[in-house]
C-alpha cells in the first residue's frame, strides 16, 4: 500500500484540488490511503476534508512547520510506501502508479521523485546538486544574473544533465517526492532541526549516506503550482523585508552547520 501524505498550512482552495486530482488520478484498484497534517488548522480546510470521505486528517493548532508535519504523517501512516506532496500539486493519471512501481523495482532506489510540470507544460527543476554557501548567494543577489553566477546556478539546477531518464541525483523538491518504508527505517525520519526549508536537502543527504540512492524519474508527471514564498522582491534586503527569506536563511545556516561549508560543486 502507498500512503498519501498532504502536508497543508491554510490553503483550503489548492488542498481541495489536490484530493480531487488524486481522485482522477488513481487507479481503483491501487491500494492507498491519503492523509492530510492540517498546520495551524482553520475551519475552512477541516470543511474541505468532509467533502472526500475516507481522507484521514491530522490538526496542530499551532505552525508546527513542513518538516514536523511531514514526520507526523509518515509516523501516521501505514503503507509501505510514503508520498509526500504538497497541496500545490495535480498529480496525472497512473503518475502514482508509476513512481510506485520504479521504487518497488528498484529496491537500492529509497527516494524518488516525478518530473514536476507547469501549468504551461513547462518543466520545472525539481533535481538537484547540494547547496553551496556560492549558491544561496547567486539565488538571492544580482549576482546570479551574471555570466559567473549562471554558471554556478545552471550546476545547481543540473542543466548539463539531460534529465529525460531515471536518474540518479544528489537532492528532489520535497514538493512531491515518494519513499519506501524500509528505506525511512533506516534513515530516520526528517530532521525537526529544519523548521520548513533545507529539510528535503538533508534527507536526500542521509538516505545517500545509508547506502540509498536518491533518483529523479521523469515518466512520472505532476503539475505544480510553484510559488517560491522565500524569494520576494528586494533581493538581498529579502531577509529583512520577507519572513519567508529569513526562515530560509536560518535554516540554511543550520545545514551548513551540519555539513560543513563547501564552496563549490565541483
Amino acid at each position: 500500500m502507498t500512503s498519501i501524505i498532504i502536508v497543508n498550512y491554510k490553503n483550503p482552495p489548492l488542498l481541495r484540488l489536490c484530493l480531487s486530482s488524486l481522485k482522477r488520478a488513481l487507479s481503483a484498484n491501487f491500494k492507498h490511503e491519503i492523509l492530510v497534517v492540517d498546520i495551524a488548522s482553520i475551519p475552512e480546510t477541516r470543511n474541505v476534508i468532509k467533502e472526500f470521505p475516507g481522507v484521514k486528517i491530522t490538526t496542530f493548532k499551532e505552525n508546527i512547520g513542513y518538516t514536523k508535519g511531514v514526520n507526523e504523517g509518515v509516523k501516521a501512516s501505514s503503507g509501505d510506501y510514503i508520498l509526500i506532496l504538497n497541496p500545490d500539486i495535480v498529480p496525472m493519471t497512473k503518475s502514482i502508479e508509476g513512481l510506485t512501481s520504479y521504487l518497488a523495482a528498484n529496491t537500492n532506489i529509497g527516494l524518488a521523485g516525478p518530473r514536476l510540470l507547469n501549468f504551461d507544460g513547462s518543466v520545472q527543476n525539481s533535481a538537484f546538486r547540494y547547496y553551496t554557501p556560492l549558491t544561496v548567494l547567486c539565488r538571492r543577489s544580482p549576482l546570479g544574473h551574471t555570466p559567473f553566477g549562471k554558471k554556478i546556478l545552471n550546476k545547481f539546477v543540473m542543466a548539463d544533465k539531460k534529465l529525460n531518464a531515471p536518474s540518479e541525483v544528489e537532492w528532489l523538491m520535497g514538493s512531491a517526492m515518494l519513499a519506501s518504508r524500509k528505506a525511512i527505517d533506516k534513515v530516520g525520519l526528517m530532521d525537526e532541526n529544519f523548521f520548513m526549508y533545507m529539510s528535503d536537502v538533508d534527507w536526500a543527504r542521509r538516505f545517500w549516506e545509508n547506502g540509498f540512492k536518491v533518483a529523479y524519474y521523469p515518466f512520472s508527471e505532476m503539475y505544480h503550482y510553484h510559488k517560491r514564498s522565500s524569494k520576494g522582491r528586494f533581493g538581498p534586503l529579502d531577509i529583512f523585508m520577507n519572513k519567508q527569506s529569513r526562515l530560509h536563511l536560518v535554516d540554511a545556516v543550520r545545514y551548513f552547520r551540519k555539513y560543513g561549508i563547501k564552496i563549490s560543486n565541483t
